[in-house]
Formats: C-alpha cells, structure tokens, sequence
C-alpha cells in the first residue's frame, strides 16, 4: 500500500485592513469605567470593532462565531446596557452567550429593545432571548422589511418595508390590526417622537412624512366611542341610520392621522432616521453625501414659535406641522454615509460618528442649543484601511511584510502585528512586488506607468512611463536583476534593476529600472510570468492563449488554447514542469511545459477565476474567484483540497508567503484576509462529507417553512428554520426513547424472571451509555438528552418527532412533573406536543388518564414555582429597600447617575477652584 499523500488545513487567522463592513452600521458604545461618547461599535464583515475615536485606535473586537465565519454582521448598541448585539446575516448573535437561527435570507433589521429582527425574506421573527428561542413569525409584508420599532409601554410593534406599506401589530394576538397606506414608495425609515406620539417616516422622496398617533385609553370599552358627538337637526337627518360607535376596528386600539411633512434638503432617498436616547435630535441621511440634522422640539415651544411666525406674517403661513426644525446641514462630505449614531451631552453637545462608504470614521459635534450652529469635525480614522478596493498584494521575502496597493494608497503592513507600517500615496495600482532585499517596492499602474518606492522614508523615488496602456502584470526575474511587465498596449518589456546617483541628495544613489528589450503580441497581455529556471516565459494574451516562448532569443516555443475565454492568471511550479491557468470561463488548466499538453481541466470557481499562485516547493496551488471563495487544488491528482470562505464580495488576489505558512487575501468589500497553515491533516473524505451536509442543510433552508398539523397558514407562524442541528437533535432523542423502551422492557423481563424463580435474581447489565452517564435511570437520560437541545432547536425537533414516541414522553414528563425535574422545560416541551397532537391524543382512550395525571400535577408544580419566584422577588426587593435605607446608597443604573452627577460636581469645584488660584 502507498503512502497516503498528506494535506494541511489551512484556517483564518485574522481580519485586517477593514474599519466597516460593505453592509455594515455603527454604534456608539459605552465601556465600563469609559466615557460616553468616546467608544463606537462598527461592524466589520463578520467582526465587531470597538474604536477609540479620540485616539483612532482599535480597543477591542468580538470575534466571529464559527458557524457564521461567512457572513456580515450588523451590530446594534443596546441601552443602556454595555454590550453590542450582533446581527450576521442568517442569525443574531450575542457574544458568548446565545445565537438565535431562524432566518432563510439577510437580516436587514435589528431592534433590541426588544429582541427582534427582519430577514430580509418578508417576514418579522420576534425571539424570546430569556428562553433563546424564537417565539413566532409575522407575516403580512410583500417586500423587505427595512425597520421595526417597539412601543415601551403597549405591545404594539410597528414596520416598515419597501412594500411602501406600514403595517401595526399586535403581540397579544400576533395579528396586523392596521397598514397605513399614506406611502407611495418604499419606507426606508421611521422614528417615534414626542414620547410616541408622532411617528416620523421617511421614503424614496425628498419629504419626511409626519403622523400623529392616539391610543386607546386603558378604563375604556372596546366599543364605546371615544367622544360623544353634539349632532344639530341636519347632522342628525344624516346620520340617522348609524349608531353610537364611531371607530373603525383598528382605531378601537389606536389611530393615526397625518399631521405634516418635512421636505429635507436632499432628492435622494433616506437611508435612515435616527434619534439620541432622549428623542432630541433627529439624524437624517440618504445617498448622497449630505447628513440633516434636526432639533425636536417640545410641544409649549412649537406653539411659542408658531404664534411668532403667525404674528410676524403679513400674508397666509405656510403650516408644515411639524416638532423639528431644522438646525443645520450637517455635512457634506466627499462620499456618502453608509451609518450615523448620535449622543447627546448634559451640557447640550451632540456627539455623532458617520461610517462612510469609503470605509473611514468620522466623528463631529454639534452645539444644538444654538441657533445657528454648525458642525465640527473631531476626528478622522482612516489609516488602518484602504478607502478604495485592494487590487494587488505581495509578500517580503522574509514573511513578515505584507504589501497591499489600491487606487489611491500603498500601504505596507506587520504580518505578526497587524499593524500599518507605510501609508504612501499613488497612482491606481494593478500589480506589484518587492524589490530583493525588501527595501523597495514596485507598482504598475492603470495608466501605464511604474512606481517605484523606498520603504525607510516611505517616499515615490520615481515613475517610469513603462506603457502606453494598463500595466496588468508585473514579474520578478528568477535571477533577481531586473522585471518584466506586460500591458494593454500589447507589449511585454524587460527591465533591468540599476543604481544611480539621486540629484537631490546628492552622493547617494536610488534604484531605479533600465529598459532593455522588448516583445511585441497581436493582443493585449493579460499575465506574463517566468519559469524558475528562466528558460521560459509564458504570456496570456486577450484572445484565449497563452503563448510560451523562450527567454534568451524570445522565440515562440508553445500555444496552450483551450479556454472560453481570456486567461486572466497563471503561475509555473517550481521545478518548471507545470502551468496552471484561471480564466473568466471558470476554469483551471493543468499543462505540461514539455509539450503544451492539457493535462486536466477542472471546473474551479462559479465565476472568473482572478488569481492562481503555486505553494512554494509544492504542486499545491491556490485560485481566487469571483464567487467569493478561496480553493486550494492539488496539480498531481487534480484534486480539490480545501475552501477557504470568508470574503463577502468578489476576492480580486492572494498572495502566499515564501514559506508557505501564511496566505492573505483581498476582496472588493475593502477587507485584507490572513489564512494560516496549521499541523491539522484534510482528509479529503470528511471534506467531501462536510461539503455535502453544507448543500443539505442549504436546500433544506430553502424548503418550505415548518407547519403545525391543523393549522392554516395566517399571518403568525413558528419562528425557527428546519436544519441538520433540528433532525439530529430529533434523532438523538428517539434514539433516547428506544433505550427507554429496551430497558423498560429487561427490567419487566428481570422481575417476570424473579417471581417465577421465587428469589430475586442479580440485575440485567445495564446499557453502557447509561454506565458512561453515571449510572443513571433510563428516564434520566432521556431528560437529560431533551435538555441538551438548544433552545432555539427543541419546537422544531419535537414538531419531526414521530406520534409513536409521543405516548412514551407524555408519561415521562407525568413522572418529571411530580419529582420536580426541570418542570419549565418539561411544561414547554408538553404544551408544544398537545399543540402539535392534539386530535391524537385527544382521541386515545389509552391516554386519558396520563393527560389527567399531568393537568393536575402540571397546575400544582406551576403554582408551587410561581409562589417560589414571588417570594423570592419580595425578598430581594426588601433586601434592597433596606440596604439602601441603612448605608444610603441606590442600586444600579440609579448608583451610576448619581456617581456621574458627583463627577461633574467635583469638576466643577476644581474648575473654581483653579479659576481663583
């Protein structure tokens, strides 16, 4: 038997290169002993960032959890607790603590004044984080959801969606009991105002959109009128025939009148409307480059100054109707704002951070009680990222420097570090390298033109006009004394490395590139590359071919065709026997040097494949494609090894370190990749497994959502998805009963057994799973199994469990009930399956005594733990009451305002204090 070839895993090391994510939004965050207003929670791809805006430093990040290492997240910052939410695209996510799965499409929306999110497939799924689970799924919408906002003190949720429809729900009943219909395009935002009373949308139109809204009131009928009208004789000739009640079902719970509209300043569309904590400032934004901010102002000051306006108008005002006035323009930057977050000071400051779509931080503040305030910048984060996408990236020769260039920016970065080490300007670049000896760097650029850059001062030393057309690709020499590039203008060039003198410092002398000859192609050159030995030179041209010749007498020596289309990557193994292509056909060629003969073609990537690099010493190679993923193959037994997902946007190039430890990666969604090569051996059979139950667990997210037999669909349905977790977990748990049957089913035999012998006969050996759990009873370890489930999974493992097992639970949950195990699990788990199998069970004479046991054991135990709880509620509280009573101190978010109103005193008397001295 032959040695089995053996592979290693390589695995994500880290996310760097990346302030905000394609998709993401900031928050502004408090740490524990910080200052507010300091710390901003971005969401960075599947990362959660926690910024110093005052020192533009990275404080902390929330790592990824590894089941969503694929997807973007969402962060939302909760009050006025400390920690961020997480919202990926499949599942919400609170760090360490829970995740919640249950949507089929991205999360567009995240409220956690409640726990509530909005996939993006319609529906709205309401989740219970006490219990982890989800509670039920609201239907009704035709398109996205795009926000959702809970009322504090009514269960009343409202949403809005690009449906252009606003749509009011009940919680109690789960049911929409009103749409307002006022929209005539998509609702992309809202706010409520005025201690929710005034509900503020905004839409695809320049104008915010103003509804005043009254609820029932809490001693009042169902269908007693909400005021008694005084009808004159030709009112009462009209309305005759109409009775007492003059609401509409809805307005019975709560009714909504259009006060007004605001007309922004901007024509685009609103990307969000946002408010502090208090409701005092409105923060507008739409696509363009242009922040609104607004002063909401109090109802008696609104009157104020509307008798002003009224008195001062000589002719008929124009009445908008509306609480917030506008303060000022607050910025025009030169890109637009993809999230914004505001808090507003004691002293009347308001602090706002923008995460713009050029992946920068900006921070201002804004004097809201002045009249004609303006904004001022505070701050700016931009250097630990590339505000364009990252086109090319290369390696030092000693590991350790990472080399990144986009269309405006060559930054050198600390692999070990993470760190930014050299931030220099230049022009767009298309490639790049490493000068030997890691001291200077080279560029090619769009316009033909090549860089060069001296590390130590971080400095342009000189741009050479190489081409007349796009520089594509650039490659060392394997002797390392010069280059080759290739260009649009259908050329391939050789440079030689020089040193001359430098004019401006005088005796020291700078690198720069001599041109020595030159090929000319029919079509433009798309990749050129050397062979190790530098026997060869391989050229990909725009017509489908790669053209081999040879390096000393630039003779043609091979034509490998076969590809669809262009040849936009290759690479030569080091021994200069093999060539590997990517095409924009999906592609990779393995070819044969020797003769120009194909020796596989595999499909590789579900769109082009932008890059291809061999491992060094190896005929391992990587790909990078469009499609988002990173493949590493095997050119020997055309093999593919692994995938490496993790870019949200198309991944343009790698680059592997000379050791071949490290790759990193970059994407269009601004992010740089690091991918590390661990000791852990790929067996390809697992891999294939695990990809396999992957495409399973897919097709079963796009399957039809779970249903309760007997029920119709309506507008409330079950909030979690069907996946491999819910089947195993349903699984496990027959597996359990069964045991629980076996053994059942020896014990009756062993005491059978003991009657007819007359004297009690040793114990049947008991299951060794049973042994492994610490010899506990068969019933123990089926709620121990059930126990295990997660929470967020037990309904829709119970909902595929078959009726048979039913009646074997139904009389372990009688016995879990009356020893007071786990008595809130089991109650659950009961009224779900009564829910599910009521007309079976219901119609099982066989039954009826276990349903009997457990309605009069269930109530009882109920009650037993609800007196428990209120006890022990009391006594917490008097304990409360009477230490703050004994050592005058409050508890909680009232001990922190005091502790923050005893800072601002004591500053105040230093500032008296330094003032007098």
């Amino acid at each position: 038997m032959g040695v089995t070839k053996q592979y290693l895993r390589y695995v994500p090391s880290a996310v760097f290169g990346v302030i905000g994510g394609p998709k993401a939004n900031v928050a502004y965050v408090t740490l524990r002993g910080g200052e507010r207003g300091r710390h901003v929670a971005v969401a960075a791809c599947e990362h959660v960032f926690v910024w110093d805006v005052r020192k533009a430093e990275k404080v902390s990040s929330v790592p990824h959890d590894n089941g969503y290492f694929q997807r973007s997240v969402r962060v939302r910052g909760t009050r006025p607790c400390n920690f961020p939410c997480l919202c990926s695209r499949s599942a919400v996510v609170r760090p360490q603590v829970l995740v919640l799965r249950g949507s089929k499409h991205e999360v567009t929306y995240l409220n956690l004044t409640q726990p509530r999110l909005s996939p993006q497939d319609t529906d709205v799924i309401v989740w219970d984080l006490i219990n982890e689970c989800g509670l039920y799924r609201l239907k009704g919408h035709k398109d996205a959801v795009t926000q959702a906002l809970f009322l504090k003190d009514k269960n009343l949720l409202v949403t809005s969606s690009k449906d252009s429809f606003v749509k009011w729900w009940d919680l109690d009943t789960q049911h929409c009991f009103k749409t307002m219909v006022g929209h005539r395009s998509e609702v992309w935002g809202m706010v409520l105002l005025n201690e929710e009373g005034r509900l503020l949308t905004g839409t695809a139109d320049s104008e915010l959109r103003a509804w005043d809204l009254s609820y029932l009131e809490q001693g009042k009928d169902l269908g007693e009128p909400s005021k008694k009208k005084v009808k004159g004789l030709l009112e009462e000739d009209m309305e005759d025939g109409e009775d007492g009640v003059d609401e509409s079902p809805e307005e019975r719970i709560l009714r909504c009148d259009k006060a007004g509209s605001i007309l922004r300043e901007s024509k685009d569309r609103v990307v969000s409307l946002m408010t502090d904590a208090k409701a005092k400032v409105l923060l507008c934004h739409g696509t363009d480059p242009t922040l609104e901010v607004f002063a909401v102002l109090p109802a008696d000051e609104v009157q104020r100054r509307m008798e002003k306006k009224l008195k001062r108008a000589k002719k008929k005002a124009k009445y908008e109707d509306t609480d917030a006035a506008s303060l000022s323009r607050g910025r025009e930057p030169c890109w637009p704002c993809r999230s914004v977050d505001c808090v507003l000071t004691p002293s009347g400051e308001m602090k706002a951070v923008l995460l713009l779509q050029n992946n920068t931080l900006e921070t201002y503040s804004l004097k809201t009680d002045k009249k004609d305030a303006e904004a001022t910048k505070t701050g700016r984060l931009t250097l630990s990222g590339h505000r364009t996408v990252v086109r090319t990236i290369a390696f030092s020769s000693d590991n350790i420097a990472v080399l990144s260039a986009s269309a405006d920016t060559v930054k050198v970065w600390n692999r070990s570090t993470l760190q930014v080490i050299r931030t220099m300007a230049c022009e767009y670049a298309l490639c790049s390298l490493f000068v030997p000896g890691d001291r200077q760097i080279i560029t090619g650029t769009k316009s033909g033109n090549m860089q060069i850059f001296d590390l130590a001062s971080g400095s342009l030393l000189e741009t050479t006009p190489a081409h007349k057309g796009a520089l594509w690709s650039i490659a060392l020499s394997p002797d390392q004394r010069g280059v080759i590039t290739g260009s649009a203008d259908k050329t391939v060039k050789f440079w030689e490395f020089e040193l001359i003198k430098d004019q401006e410092s005088g005796d020291k002398k700078r690198l720069t590139v001599k041109h020595t000859r030159t090929l000319q192609l029919d079509e433009d050159v798309l990749c050129v590359r050397y062979t190790p030995d530098q026997r060869l030179l391989a050229v990909s041209l725009l017509d489908c071919t790669v053209k081999v010749f040879y390096t000393d007498t630039l003779k043609f020596f091979l034509s490998l065709y076969g590809h669809k289309l262009p040849v936009l990557c290759m690479d030569i193994s080091h021994d200069s026997t093999l060539i590997a292509t990517g095409s924009a056909d999906r592609n990779v060629k393995i070819w044969g040097l020797d003769f120009g003969d194909c020796h596989r073609s595999m499909f590789a990537h579900d769109d082009s494949v932008m890059f291809l690099q061999f491992v060094p010493k190896t005929h391992l190679f990587f790909t990078a494609g469009k499609d988002r993923k990173i493949k590493q193959w095997d050119a020997d037994k055309f093999e593919h090894i692994q995938t490496l997902e993790g870019h949200h946007r198309e991944v343009w190039c790698l680059a592997i370190s000379p050791s071949g430890d490290h790759v990193v990666s970059s994407s269009h969604d601004k992010s740089l990749r690091l991918w590390e090569r661990t000791r852990e051996p790929i067996i390809l059979e697992e891999e294939k497994e695990m990809e396999r139950e992957a495409e399973f667990e897919e097709n079963l997210a796009k399957g039809e959502e779970p249903v309760v037999p007997g029920e119709t669909k309506g507008e409330a349905a079950p909030a979690g998805k069907t996946s491999i977790e819910t089947i195993k977990a349903a699984e496990r748990i027959m597996e359990a009963l069964e045991l629980y049957r076996d053994e059942s089913k020896n014990m009756q035999e062993h005491e059978e057994a003991c009657r007819a012998a007359g004297k009690q006969l040793p114990p049947p050996k008991m299951n060794p799973i049973l042994v492994a759990y610490g010899n506990i009873s068969p019933s123990r370890y089926v709620l121990e199994v059930i126990r295990k489930v997660k929470s967020s999974e037990l309904e829709l493992s119970l909902l595929v469990l078959p009726f048979p097992y039913v009646p074997d639970l139904l009389s372990l949950f009688n016995t879990f009930v009356q020893d007071g195990l786990e008595v809130e699990l089991v109650c659950r788990c009961l009224f779900f399956l009564l829910r599910v199998h009521f007309g079976q069970i219901s119609s099982n004479q066989m039954l009826l005594t276990v349903i009997d046991s457990l309605r009069s054991n269930t109530i009882s135990k109920v009650r037993e733990m609800k007196d428990i709880l209120g006890f022990n509620s009391a006594g917490l509280q008097y304990l409360q009451r009477e230490l703050e009573a004994k050592e005058d101190v409050m508890f909680f978010t009232d001990a922190t305002s005091r502790f923050e109103e005893k800072k601002r005193k004591r500053k105040k008397r230093e500032r008296a204090i330094l003032t007098i001295a």
